[in-house]
């Protein structure tokens, strides 16, 4: 019975443990809806359950003689709320005192008997009140409550057995419907199962048209997706195969379009309803190919139409409201899973395709607002940088060098004696850096010295004795002597290692290490000017080609990274180094401006100025040029 499925499934969402609002268990006296239901509240389906109750109110009201009034109120198993679904007679709205009984009879959970006195100044009673709660299975589900003349006690327990049998009816129709709606949900579960049960879409979709037919006892089921603006059937009930442009498939898709197109369920033939629906494509289908009874239904997914499910049957077995109703179910539970599955089969080249054509549709389509702001947003900055000049500037990582360096080295093999100076002092011109340990030399000068001596003795005896050989022998010692007393002299004198100009000390630190042996030629300082510098820049090579000689730039320090100091490239060696994976080469410059706050070694960052370019050619050029030697190196 139709006007019984909206409380049913109330009933089933209950026992089935649906979560439900929570209300106060009550008798609700609201006005009835007027408009059409679909959610599982009885206030909504009370519209519903009209076309059963009233004759049911009807029946009981008019078995019992001397009924005045009645009222039927149904509502969600023990939560309520219960709303009055029907009135006897029919039109009226019963009474206060009507309602009072059965909101007293709800609360209690039993039937109750009350007087309802003749008027105000008197307490004789003219009628009686007579309600009786609706259990099915010891759930409350409403209460019946009427008004007749007043009766002996006998006679009031017989009129509630009476309504307690007629509840019965409801049970029995309660249980009916509940076991049909479990087979209807055992089969839509088993059809989900079907259609997950193949990892892709062409065997999903015919299994599932498959198991549709056998289990409806269809003598066809079409199964199609919409591709474009038709509907193309993808797969037939017991076909793995078939032709895709056959005059039946045709016919088919048709009549999918025409249920797509009218978004509802189509039946052939026409079914009555409260708004017409065209069945053309149906009938032509129906006609041309011998099928009695076609039932078309659309496939959504989240509020999208993607496809449609078409049944035929023989005429004699046309589909009624309860097959309609399950095979909505099912397209709207299966819907979902078998569009994802086409889509993930795709081929990759039609998945980009797709997903740019619903961009487009999207931006050129309605809503979508921030899509189009983004676009339109998009489209101003490409025409404004392809357009509008800027200065195009060529970045390199720089460093600061000395124009010149002098290299203090050790002057002969020693021993650190001590170290006035390291690394960042700043120095005069002639400030001992460092000094030798001088005992040796001492020693060996004092050896010498007492050597030439003794010579000069010597040679004083000789003149004496007039021996003239031995005066020339002793006189080339002497001088030998006083060679190496002199040539000691100057090794001490170079014990002292001394700057060769104002500057600051670049590298070397000694303090460490004092009385550690050197060895001659071995590298103690390094010095460097002041005033006196060359810019060292590292160009990569992708934008060597835009770089010369005398082009200027700024630097930015890293120690000074507020402050800007002009530069000029003065040199541009034409030999590329690699450093950490990448080649650059070596350009040097020198800074117009100086700073007392500039050392050697310095590092940053060198813009060299090349000239104006448009400022998507200066954003852009690195990426086209790579893409340019990209597709060239596999070009063949």
């Amino acid at each position: 019975m139709p006007e019984f499925h909206g409380f049913t499934t109330c009933l089933i969402q209950a026992l089935f443990g649906a979560p439900l609002p929570v209300v106060r268990q009550g008798l609700v006296t609201r006005p009835r809806p007027t408009g059409a239901s679909g959610s599982c509240p009885l206030s909504t389906t009370t519209v519903n359950m009209e076309a059963f109750a009233q004759p049911w109110l009807a029946m009981q009201c008019q078995m019992i003689v001397g009924v005045s009034k009645g009222v039927l109120a149904l509502g969600m198993p023990d939560r309520g709320p219960f709303e009055p679904a029907a009135y006897w007679p029919e039109g009226t709205d019963g009474a206060p005192e009507l309602r009072e009984a059965a909101q007293l009879a709800l609360s209690k959970r039993e039937a109750i008997v009350q007087g309802k006195p003749q008027g105000p100044q008197t307490e004789k009673a003219s009628n009686d009140l007579i309600a009786c709660p609706l259990l099915i299975n010891d759930r409350l589900f409403g209460v019946v409550a009427i008004e007749m003349a007043t009766r002996p006690e006998a006679q009031q327990r017989a009129v509630l057995q009476l309504l307690q049998w007629s509840a019965a009816w409801l049970e029995v129709l309660y249980h009916q419907q509940l076991f049909a709606t479990k087979d209807r949900l055992i089969t839509a579960v088993q059809l989900v199962a079907t259609a997950l049960e193949h990892p892709h879409f062409q065997g999903s979709a015919t299994a599932l048209a498959t198991d549709l037919a056998t289990r409806l006892n269809c003598d066809r089921v079409s199964l199609g997706f919409v591709d474009g603006s038709h509907v193309r059937v993808r797969a037939l009930s017991h076909s793995a195969q078939f032709g895709k442009r056959t005059n039946l498939i045709r016919a088919i898709e048709d009549a999918m379009d025409e249920a797509l197109d009218q978004q509802d369920s189509v039946l052939y033939p026409a079914a009555r309803r409260p708004t017409p629906q065209l069945v053309t494509t149906h009938a032509t289908l129906a006609k041309k190919h011998g099928s009695g009874a076609i039932c078309t239904v659309p496939i959504s997914d989240n509020e999208r139409l993607v496809g449609a499910l078409t049944l035929e049957r023989p005429a004699e077995q046309p589909f009624d409201a309860d097959t309609v109703e399950l095979c909505e179910h099912v397209a709207s539970l299966v819907g979902p899973i078998l569009e994802l599955k086409r889509r993930e089969d795709r081929w990759l080249i039609r998945k980009v395709w797709d997903a740019f054509r619903g961009q487009l549709s999207d931006l050129f389509g309605p809503r979508h607002w921030a899509l189009k702001s983004g676009v339109i947003l998009a489209l101003t900055l490409v025409v404004f940088l392809s357009l509008v000049n800027g200065e195009f500037r060529v970045t390199a990582p720089a460093t600061l060098e000395g124009t010149v360096q002098r290299v203090v080295v050790a002057p002969m093999d020693g021993y650190v004696a001590t170290a006035l100076a390291r690394a960042g002092d700043v120095v005069k011109a002639g400030a001992v850096l460092c000094t030798l340990d001088d005992k040796d030399l001492k020693l060996e000068r004092l050896k010498w010295a007492s050597q030439r001596e003794q010579y000069l003795r010597e040679y004083r005896q000789a003149l004496v004795n007039n021996e003239r050989a031995q005066v020339r022998i002793l006189n080339a010692q002497i001088e030998q002597a006083a060679a190496q007393v002199a040539l000691i002299d100057e090794q001490l004198s170079r014990t002292n290692l001394i700057a060769p100009f104002d500057g600051v000390v670049v590298t070397g630190d000694l303090s460490q290490s004092l009385g550690a042996p050197v060895q001659r030629g071995d590298v103690l300082f390094q010095v460097a000017p002041l005033d006196s510098y060359r810019l060292i820049l590292e160009v990569d090579e992708r934008d060597v080609t835009h770089v010369a000689v005398g082009q200027s730039g700024q630097l930015a320090l890293s120690g000074m990274p507020g402050e800007r100091l002009s530069m000029t490239v003065d040199k541009l060696t034409p030999v590329a180094n690699a450093k950490e994976g990448r080649n650059y080469f070596r350009a040097e410059g020198r800074l117009e401006t100086a700073s007392d706050r500039l050392r050697p070694g310095m590092e940053g960052v060198g813009k060299i100025t090349i000239g104006e370019r448009r400022l998507i050619w200066i954003w852009t050029h690195k990426l086209v040029d790579w893409l340019r030697l990209w597709v060239w190196s596999w070009w063949t």
